[in-house]
């Protein structure tokens, strides 16, 4: 891309009437919306007739879109354009959009068009008419020229067959003509014709044979269809005899269905009580349980700790005392684990055991669970 193609560019956009300003910034980078409004209105500005898909959204969309500009401007103006670089949509595709606007450029100095709008229009106007009726034309002559190639592809064909088919062409005419011979084959074909037309008139026969009975068909029909519509209103006019036992029946069983979903929700409710209290008399059991091992392990300590006060007790008074006997030694054991056990049995540590063999519960407490 030279700056004097995108100068020229920029003033011929302006001096055709382009409605938006462009920049010579524009294509310094791809811009595909910029570019493919611009093929747009030069394609709307040479053929306002023509429909080709704006849509250029998706990439789908805009292969299409420079595919259909493309083959427009090659079949109608003779302009070939690459696609590759208009889809490119930076300065290279400047050069292509370049040969367009050189065409009308040319096109609108050439008919000396006016500066004002109005006799822009009607010359812009009066160049397409002339370039239309040149394009019918073109399209008549491209016809003519593939007919010519066809036509002159097959005339080769047949002319390379000249020779075999001009042997059999001079024997045919050399050969003399037989009378009986060409009766005989004329009366066959003839044969055959007339077979043709018979079957073809026994064929006309049968359709008209089946589209009556087909008719016949369909009137039958149609009478069964309406005696069956007669027959649904007179059934759906009369009430049946069992309608009130049925009513009946099923009001009641929509009673017993409340019935049963009240049961059904008060026996839920008492399976989720009795839950709760089953519960809750574990939880007070193995809290019972835990609170009498407790007292167990206390009871137990009390008793090691008095154990071992009154053998203390003992060895003191053997070494003080100078005089005695075992016997009398004997006896003061007994009477001071006697007293132990009566301190074990009726001191506070007897009352913590006695209190809490219940686990705690009183007998409101028990009434209230019953």
């Amino acid at each position: 891309m030279s700056f004097r193609d995108l100068r020229n560019f920029t003033e011929m956009m302006r001096a055709l009437g382009y409605p938006r300003l462009i920049s010579m910034e524009n294509f310094r980078t791809p811009n595909f919306m910029l570019v493919s409004e611009i093929l747009l209105w030069l394609v709307k500005r040479y053929e306002p007739q023509i429909d080709v898909p704006s849509d250029v959204e998706t990439e789908q969309d805009r292969v299409f879109f420079i595919k259909a500009v493309a083959q427009f401007m090659a079949t109608k103006a003779h302009i070939k354009l690459n696609t590759k670089k208009l889809y490119q949509a930076d300065g290279y595709a400047v050069k292509e959009l370049l040969k367009i606007t050189t065409v009308l450029y040319n096109a609108m100095k050439s008919k000396g068009m006016e500066s004002t709008a109005m006799g822009e229009e009607e010359d812009v106007g009066k160049f397409k008419f002339d370039l239309g009726s040149r394009i019918s034309d073109l399209k008549t002559a491209r016809q003519l020229a593939s007919d010519i190639t066809s036509k002159g592809a097959s005339l080769y064909d047949l002319l390379g067959k000249e020779v075999m088919l001009r042997e059999l062409r001079t024997e045919a005419i050399g050969r003399p003509l037989e009378i009986n011979e060409t009766e005989k084959v004329m009366r066959v074909a003839i044969k055959d014709i007339l077979e043709q037309v018979q079957k073809t008139n026994d064929m006309l026969n049968n359709v008209a044979a089946d589209e009556a009975s087909l008719e016949a068909k369909i009137e039958k029909r149609k009478s069964e269809l309406e005696r069956s519509h007669k027959r649904l209103q007179t059934l759906q006019s009369v009430r049946p005899a069992f309608m009130d036992e049925y009513e009946k029946i099923e009001e009641e069983l929509q009673k017993q269905y409340s019935c049963y979903v009240e049961k059904f929700r008060n026996l839920t409710y008492l399976e989720q009580q009795l839950d709760d209290q089953h519960r809750m008399e574990q939880e007070r059991f193995e809290e019972a349980e835990n609170t009498l091992r407790l007292m167990q392990n206390k009871l137990k300590e009390e008793e090691k700790r008095l154990l071992k006060t009154g053998s203390h007790d003992d060895s003191d008074m053997e070494i003080h005392e100078d005089e005695g006997s075992d016997s009398d030694l004997e006896d003061r054991q007994l009477i001071k684990q006697h007293t132990a056990m009566e301190m074990l049995m009726h001191g506070r540590p007897s009352k913590r055991l006695v209190g809490t063999m219940h686990g705690g519960d009183t007998e409101d407490e028990v009434s209230g669970c019953g």
